[in-house]
């Protein structure tokens, strides 16, 4: 099997409970809360990254503008993706010097993050609050969530869905409680953005890495060894040798997330692997996007250099990763 880590790796094991819940008669559009990857990964040294297609420049398309607006781009013409473009940079360039510097496209690269997270949030929030308050309380969301088969459990034709059903909702009514930090019950709009995007919020943190945790501890130790680790990336589907990468990440472990070089992670371990202090993504896009455009080396950017590597920016129909999109979205 295929490496299971990356930037769009969902959480495996609420995947039987989720096709049930789709299939079902009655199926409910709120669906419990899934965990979107383990880790943001440091990129390797930007000096040394080798040459890049335009496929692997999804991740810097959807850094810059947001998965949604970058959907957007891919169903513009080269003309269109790059009068755009010109326009996007005008509002980064904040001081109005004619330059953008990689402090700029950090700025720039979070508030598209926070946007991101927020719109998310919007999309869904009128799945919970069923009582139109402005506000979600616990009862709701378990009763938009779980609340069909609470009341059907004779729905579920696998007793493995079962047992998931039974395991998601009080993980959910932890993080539930978690995100809610005057116990009230009821999340506002802010905690409920916690809740759902708990990787966000610092108070949130320990939550993370005890889902972590429990996902991959198959043994239930309490702790993840070597084997766990890899499992959570990388199954085999023959006993044949392992892959390259594979046998990096074993030296990985060892190396780097093993801290106390006793054979397994603990939870400050996983903090540290899952939610390194020393890595900022926006930083390390910002630094990747100028690197990669500066062509006199002057660690800024005109408008003219972004434009000629307009395509490590933004997509168009002519470098689309091949999505069947016909969604519409408002201009930037």
């Amino acid at each position: 099997m295929a490496r299971g880590g990356g930037r769009d790796r969902l959480l495996g094991l609420a995947l039987g409970l989720l096709l049930a819940l789709a299939l079902a008669p009655g199926a409910l559009r709120a669906k419990p809360t899934v965990r979107k990857e383990r880790v943001v990964r440091p990129d390797s040294e930007l000096g040394e990254r080798p040459a890049e297609d335009n496929q692997s420049f999804q991740y810097d398309h959807e850094a810059f503008l947001g998965k949604e607006d970058s959907k957007t781009f891919d169903q513009l013409t080269s003309e269109e993706s790059k009068e755009r473009l010109g326009k996007i940079v005008d509002r980064i360039d904040s001081d109005g010097d004619g330059f953008v510097t990689t402090e700029e496209l950090k700025t720039w690269i979070k508030r598209v993050q926070r946007r991101y997270i927020y719109n998310n949030v919007a999309k869904v929030w009128k799945d919970y609050d069923r009582d139109k308050d402005d506000k979600i309380s616990w009862e709701e969301y378990k009763q938009a969530t779980y609340g069909y088969y609470l009341g059907n459990p004779e729905e579920f034709q696998d007793p493995l869905d079962h047992n998931t059903f039974k395991k998601m909702l009080p993980r959910d009514e932890r993080r539930f409680k978690a995100a809610d930090l005057d116990g009230d019950q009821i999340a506002t709009r802010e905690e409920f953005t916690a809740f759902l995007h708990p990787e966000e919020f610092e108070h949130m943190k320990e939550i993370v890495v005890l889902e972590t945790l429990e996902d991959i501890d198959k043994n239930g130790d309490g702790f993840l060894d070597q084997d766990e680790y890899i499992a959570d990336m990388f199954s085999h589907e023959e006993n044949g040798p392992e892959p390259d990468w594979v046998v990096s990440e074993r030296e990985q472990f060892n190396e780097f997330r093993d801290l106390n070089k006793d054979g397994k992670l603990d939870k400050d371990e996983i903090r540290h692997w899952i939610l390194p202090q020393d890595y900022d993504h926006a930083q390390a896009e910002a630094r990747h996007l100028v690197y990669e455009s500066d062509k006199n080396k002057d660690e800024k950017l005109t408008k003219e250099e972004i434009l000629d590597n307009w395509n490590m920016f933004v997509g168009s129909q002519a470098t689309n990763y091949g999505e069947d999109l016909t969604k519409n979205h408002d201009e930037l």
